[in-house]
């Protein structure tokens, strides 16, 4: 990109966050990272406390805060994104997505930069359409166990565009399907590592439903590799971001162990209310406009996240 640039990264000690400053660090100008550690981990994040174009302030986004250096680009990752940390924290998980997200707009108004949201597939709801398009508007009950989340993120993208047709803000949204990998919360309650972990130690794996629901798993790096592009794009858009394979669930939970040699045996509990029956995206736009195309099997990913949580968690 030539120019080294700035960076303000919100939620940026967590999972998805700890990877992009690895990513950003060395082209970066400086890195203002900023979370308040309810779901993000600064062992995350420690490792860059030596780079001098690193910085951290423990802070909520939900609250305002006025930076005296030079920003390029607004990077909203907050978010409490795992089902029991958003089940957890209900009220602040709606307010990162609608204050916190208005404050990391007005950070991006004030310093002319470029903004970048970090939204999910989980606006689409329980899809009633395969694969989802970005024109699809979604199937989500307001009043659902899930609605916290969901709804914070369709906010959020609401306050994204109305900042760009009022104030002529450039900012684009990556609408990110299950990703996995590295530094992920053990006990978040998603649903790769909850294999992982309890195959490794050869418990019972959970299924709820019968397990023939479906999800698209993408891996960090392809992820990564996806919202780097979505946040350098020139003009203000919308995108999915993720892996087009689609699997059962039940699929995952026999991969997981045969990968792990478990003796893991598996179990179906009631499916919980509201829980998509079908998550896969629909890439095209992604591809044709910013040449993404995720490269990493489900196979080896898992492989690679096995190996992180058996040297972390024995």
């Amino acid at each position: 990109m030539g120019v080294k640039i700035n960076y303000l990264i919100t939620g940026g000690a967590g999972f998805i966050g700890s990877h992009l400053i690895g990513r950003l660090l060395d082209e970066s100008n400086q890195i203002i990272v900023i979370d308040n550690l309810i779901t993000g981990d600064s062992k995350n994040i420690d490792r860059y406390s030596e780079f001098s174009n690193f910085k951290f302030i423990k802070h909520d986004i939900q609250e305002s805060i006025y930076l005296d250096e030079k920003i390029d680009y607004v990077v909203h990752l907050a978010s409490c994104a795992s089902p029991k940390a958003y089940a957890k924290y209900p009220i602040n998980t709606l307010k990162s997505g609608s204050i916190g997200t208005i404050n990391a707009l007005g950070i991006s108004k004030h310093h002319n930069a470029k903004f970048f949201l970090a939204s999910t597939s989980e606006i689409y709801g329980d899809p009633e359409i395969s694969p989802q398009v970005e024109e699809y508007w979604g199937n989500v009950n307001t009043l659902g166990p899930r609605s916290m989340y969901d709804e914070s993120k369709r906010f959020a993208e609401s306050a994204t565009y109305s900042y760009i047709v009022t104030h002529n803000l450039i900012g684009n949204i990556a609408r990110i399907f299950n990703t996995y990998g590295p530094n992920m919360q053990i006990d978040d309650g998603r649903v790769v590592t909850n294999f992982i972990y309890q195959a490794l130690r050869g418990q019972e794996i959970t299924i709820y439903g019968n397990g023939l629901q479906t999800r698209s798993f993408s891996y960090i790096d392809d992820t990564l590799n996806g919202i780097l592009k979505v946040i350098h794009n020139e003009e203000s858009d919308v995108f999915n971001i993720g892996n087009d394979n689609e699997v059962t669930i039940k699929y995952l939970a026999e991969k997981i162990i045969e990968l792990t040699n478990s003796n893991s045996k598996i179990v179906y509990h009631d499916l919980p209310v509201n829980d998509p029956k079908q998550r896969k995206p629909d890439l095209t736009k992604a591809k044709e406009i910013l040449n993404y195309q995720p490269k990493t099997s489900l196979e080896d990913g898992l492989k690679f996240t096995i190996d992180w949580i058996s040297a972390n968690y024995k």
